[in-house]
């Protein structure tokens, strides 16, 4: 693990349109911070136009101390896929709706607290997986969450309010899928309510449903919700929001350094919170310690 480094050169990659503060105002805040520490900063704004590609040819024309993400979990898996394997570690300002790996990384809600790690930080490294190829560095899934998520971001509609009410008009009529599931460790065939492939803990929404998950164990978890009664679905709810979902008798873990999945009903996926076609063979690998984060400095110890 890396320690504390000083940062002179940093990227800012926002979301114009993630969190509901002013942009302007923050761009301004950003380069004061940069300039009150001596420290030369670029500043990128996504369009939803090739922005992976406009970032990637930035990394690739200079050399960045350290890059930071300001948005939503959308930004954060753009650019920190774009960094995983580099000497670049990722930054994290949350402005998302979930903030998921934020939250799980304890990286301050607040915008403010968040930027005092421009020049106060350490940098420690993180596990990634790949899904069949694909950079996923918190959490993601098939089956009932997965297709949550894809209405959810093919609705005109933000706001927790929003992701809750899709999820219970599908819950009414959702089928579990079948899944066959090979790892290094044990074979899991059979249906699932919803399969999660956890590198992390918790969802944007708090629930969690890996609460013993360690983002540097070179390990990740397949996390199952078996079929249950519908008469069981608030117990497993205040389950998952109270971080006991591993004491469900509705559950099973898996936790395994390499999987293959069956996806043989072609249910909906989605990584890091955003939807991607449906494959019927999911293959996934870890890659220990592949991603550096910038992270708070330790409280004092008494």
């Amino acid at each position: 693990m890396e320690g504390h480094k000083k940062h002179n050169n940093l990227l800012f990659v926002i979301n114009p349109i993630a969190g509901d503060i002013d942009k302007e105002e923050l761009e301004e805040e950003i380069q004061e911070k940069c300039r009150e520490h001596h420290i030369n900063c670029e500043i990128y704004r996504t369009t939803g136009e090739n922005d992976k590609e406009k970032i990637k040819s930035l990394l690739a024309k200079s050399k960045y101390d350290g890059a930071f993400a300001v948005g939503g979990d959308g930004t954060v898996n753009i650019l920190g896929s774009l960094l995983i394997g580099s000497d670049t570690p990722l930054g994290i300002v949350p402005l998302g709706s979930g903030n998921g790996l934020a939250k799980d990384l304890n990286i301050p809600q607040d915008t403010e607290d968040a930027l005092e790690l421009i020049h106060s930080h350490v940098v420690r490294n993180i596990d990634t997986i790949t899904l069949n190829g694909l950079p996923s560095i918190h959490l993601s899934d098939l089956g009932f969450n997965a297709l949550v998520v894809k209405n959810f971001c093919e609705g005109d509609t933000r706001g927790p309010g929003s992701y809750a009410w899709i999820a219970l008009q599908e819950y009414l009529s959702y089928v579990p899928k079948h899944y066959r599931i090979e790892t290094d460790v044990e074979t899991f065939e059979g249906e699932a309510f919803m399969v999660t492939i956890a590198n992390a803990n918790a969802f944007g929404s708090n629930a969690n449903i890996n609460p013993d998950g360690i983002l540097n164990d070179g390990k990740f978890e397949i996390c199952l919700i078996e079929p249950f009664p519908k008469a069981a679905g608030l117990g497993i709810l205040y389950k998952l929001y109270t971080d006991s979902i591993d004491t469900s008798v509705f559950t099973r873990k898996i936790s395994c350094r390499r999987a293959t999945i069956y996806n043989t009903q072609h249910e909906v996926m989605h990584i890091d919170g955003e939807p991607i076609e449906e494959e019927e063979v999911i293959n996934v690998e870890m890659h220990p310690k592949s991603l550096k984060v910038i992270l708070p400095l330790p409280e004092p110890e008494e």
